[in-house]
């Protein structure tokens, strides 16, 4: 019975022989624009509606990360790429979405956008920060007398300069929204600082024509508005940009070249001329380049990146081998079965980018609610000096033209831009600070309502290295003697498993002799001579074929009362097996000594962290490539009900979809390559920073301490933020409703009370003040995880 599950046990990446039978083809057909100029989510949903309104379009979804557009449908790209050029989003065909020389430069011109955005952020803010301390602690900003004309004229061209160099693409993109009727944020910073600079430049010129209370500038208001535009929309660019590099490190997998096995010899190609039934040579430590069978040869496969589980597949002829893992140990002959973009490294790539694609449009709150709050200003604006002008006394122009001019700058965004930014930058650095990395607002808001999360067990719940869990003893064998018998013949061993034995050797402090006559077996085993004893350490198959079967320890048991201690040992070795750990054998003077136990152990704190979700009310799921006996382990002992094993990559970014399709907010919690697509397609990807780069470059979240609990923490920064957010919001835009038709003047005709551009910049100032203020209560927030 013991050896029958050990059987079980050591043979479950069998099961990956299906693995190939799973794998569909990726969809490469269609054509994929690559797009320029792209800066913000509303320019993906401008290009997507522009693109979808196409009669010959069936289909048109943007990948923000990578700045393409898949197309499907008749359409020419000729037509396509002119519909764009006209939107001012010069685009060109991508003849390969996997080049990884596209993709390189991609990420060469993402960075110099970055870099540029931010070099305009730190030239504006240069200008307008100490402009704003003058304003504030120095002078009033009044034009008084020649001098003070002639020095405000110079700040006015200086910030004109800078607001064009800075603010360009702002100006240019508002322009192109007003030629086709769209209005944004960038609408909304382009009107109220050219009307700020107009206003200002005009009190330089032609101060008499102003009341005295109304002859003070606003320069400083516009070039700070630009400058914290830029920083804001450099930190996005910049964070988005590197979900791309997820894709690149996953071709990164894929050898350049191969080594042919032909009728004249070995001889190396490069991948692309790599055929169908082509035979391949891969030697110990290389990265296999295709998906194939093999022909000759056996090994150990590190296959982590498609099932998540740390220890290696015994594989031998007969089995099949995916692209992209590693053949550990020995030399294989492999015939190819699938190439290029038929392989599962592929799929798992086109799994990625799909999922990118299909994530939902980013939620701009305040792009949607400008969509109508800047026609609204505009139109409230214009209403107000053509009232003043036509019933207004005196000086009627002026009068209406203050009018106008203080309504557009109590509407200016100072506080409407911040509400968003400043909450996130807080609550961003408050996760920072319990290790929690959060890569944008999107995160952010989406985290905030997550109903349901997903766990990977391998490196996630578990540690994610194989570690010895206990040692069985067989009667009569003391624990030093065999520890130090089997660390002497794994200390030259580079598996896995060897480590783990090797380490925990180290740590029971064990005297490890010398082992001569080393020899091993890939995938099985290894022997050697310790102290002139022969010792074996591997599967009960290697020892058996050696000779040295489990009864023999019975046989040689000195006393007929050890049946009971015997029976124990077989007992354990059943129970350990059945429980999904590996075993690993260890055999000498004829008999088995004892039993190395091997599991991915479970990190400390995960069944706390589970149990505090569950508290707050989310659905908690495990999803592992792992066999079911392991899983059913873990899950018991975390508190986990709702567990699914043997789960492909595919696979799991399914049980996401289905979650999502059931109305759930998914979190991922990964941290291997096979989560990639799972963390890219649900609401919110969290990545262990301990894991994969892939999976952190597919993710919203990585989480520094690589603990469970930080998925609670992530969470309640969430939600706290958001709620900072919307009040932060409703702030700024009470401000607004209250301010703006009191500097129209409905007011003047009761209470004589006409507001001046000076009062509406302070105004302004102080909505700013409240909403920053507001921003860094978050910094008192208290986590309640344990990471």
């Amino acid at each position: 019975m013991g050896n029958q599950s050990i059987e079980n046990s050591a043979n479950h990446g069998d099961s990956n022989t299906g693995i190939h039978d799973q794998v569909t083809t990726p969809n490469i057909e269609g054509c994929v624009l690559s797009v320029s100029n792209v800066g913000c989510a509303s320019c993906v949903g401008k290009i997507e509606r522009a693109l979808n309104a196409m009669p010959e379009v069936q289909r048109a979804e943007m990948n923000f990360a990578s700045r393409t557009v898949s197309v499907s449908g008749p359409a020419q790209p000729s037509a396509l790429l002119k519909l764009l050029d006209d939107l001012g989003y010069p685009a060109k065909v991508q003849s390969a979405p996997d080049d990884w020389a596209e993709l390189k430069q991609q990420t060469t011109a993402d960075r110099r956008e970055v870099r540029r955005r931010l070099s305009n952020a730190a030239f504006a803010l240069a200008v307008g920060v100490p402009l704003m301390v003058y304003g504030l602690f120095i002078g009033d900003m009044a034009v008084r007398g020649q001098t003070g004309q002639l020095s405000w004229a110079a700040v006015g061209l200086v910030c004109l300069a800078v607001m064009g160099f800075s603010g360009g693409h702002i100006f240019k993109s508002a322009v192109a929204g007003v030629r086709r009727g769209v209005t944004t944020m960038d609408t909304l910073v382009a009107l109220g600082t050219a009307t700020a600079w107009c206003y200002s430049m005009l009190v330089v010129i032609v101060p008499e024509i102003f009341p005295a209370s109304a002859r003070h500038v606003y320069f400083e208001a516009g070039v700070m508005i630009i400058g914290l535009v830029n920083l804001g929309s450099a930190l996005e660019l910049r964070a988005r940009g590197e979900t791309s590099l997820a894709i690149k490190r996953l071709m990164g997998l894929q050898p350049r070249s191969a080594v042919l096995v032909t009728d004249a010899g070995d001889r190396e190609v490069p991948i692309g001329e790599v055929q169908v039934g082509d035979k391949l040579r891969l030697r110990a430590g290389e990265r296999i380049p295709v998906d194939g069978e093999v022909l000759e040869g056996m090994s150990a496969i590190d296959e982590s990146m498609l099932t998540g589980e740390p220890i290696p597949r015994d594989c031998v002829v007969g089995d099949r081998v995916a692209a992209g893992t590693v053949n550990l140990q020995g030399s294989l002959v492999i015939e190819a079965e699938r190439v290029g973009a038929g392989t599962m490294l592929h799929q798992i790539v086109a799994l990625v980018r799909d999922a990118q694609n299909a994530k939902p449009a980013v939620s701009k709150l305040v792009d949607n609610i400008s969509a109508i709050f800047v026609p609204a200003v505009v139109l409230i604006a214009i209403l107000a000096g053509g009232v003043w002008m036509a019933i207004g006394e005196g000086d009627a122009v002026i009068h209406g033209f203050v009018a106008l001019t203080t309504v557009l700058i109590i509407a200016c965004p100072c506080a409407l831009g911040l509400a968003v930014p400043i909450s996130v930058i807080v609550g961003v650095g408050k996760a920072a600070e319990a290790g929690v990395l959060i890569r944008n607002g999107d995160a952010l808001q989406k985290a905030a309502g997550i109903t349901a999360v997903i766990f990977d067990k391998t490196g996630t719940i578990t540690e994610g290295k194989p570690s010895v869990d206990r040692v069985v003893l067989a009667p009569g064998v003391s624990l030093s003697e065999l520890v130090s018998f089997a660390a002497a013949v794994e200390r030259g061993s580079e598996h896995p498993l060897a480590k783990a034995i090797v380490e925990f050797a180290s740590d029971q402090h064990a005297d490890i002799p010398v082992a001569t006559e080393f020899n091993s077996l890939a995938g099985h085993g290894a022997s050697g001579v310790v102290d002139g004893i022969e010792v074996l350490v591997g599967s009960a198959r290697y020892l058996a074929q050696n000779g040295i079967e489990q009864n023999r320890t019975e046989q040689n048991a000195v006393e007929s009362s050890s049946i009971a201690p015997e029976q124990m040992f077989a007992s354990e070795i059943s129970e350990a097996a059945s429980a999904g750990k590996t075993l690993v054998y260890v055999g000498f003077r004829k008999g088995v000594a004892g039993v190395f136990v091997i599991a991915d152990r479970v990190r400390p704190e995960a069944a706390r962290a589970i149990a505090n979700l569950k508290t707050d009310g989310l659905r908690v799921v495990m999803v592992t490539g792992d066999h079911r006996e392991s899983a059913a382990a873990v899950a018991e002992a975390v508190g986990i009900e709702e567990w699914h094993a043997g789960v492909l990559p595919a696979e799991k970014a399914q049980h996401v979809e289905a979650l999502r399709t059931a109305g759930e907010i998914v979190a991922v919690v990964g941290d291997g390559i096979n989560d990639a697509p799972a963390l890219a397609l649900a609401d919110v990807g969290m990545a262990m920073a301990a894991g994969s780069d892939i999976a952190m470059g597919s993710a919203d979240i990585t989480l520094m301490r690589s603990s469970p609990s930080s998925v609670v923490d992530a969470i309640a920064v969430s939600r706290a933020t958001m709620k900072n957010i919307k009040q932060n919001l409703f702030g700024a835009f009470i401000y607004n409703t209250a301010g703006i038709p009191v500097a129209a003047g409905v007011l003047y005709p009761f209470f004589g009370v006409m507001l001046s551009p000076v009062i509406a910049g302070g105004a302004m100032a102080f909505s700013s003040f409240t909403v920053v203020m507001n921003a860094l209560r978050l910094r008192n927030l208290e986590f309640s995880g344990d990471g």
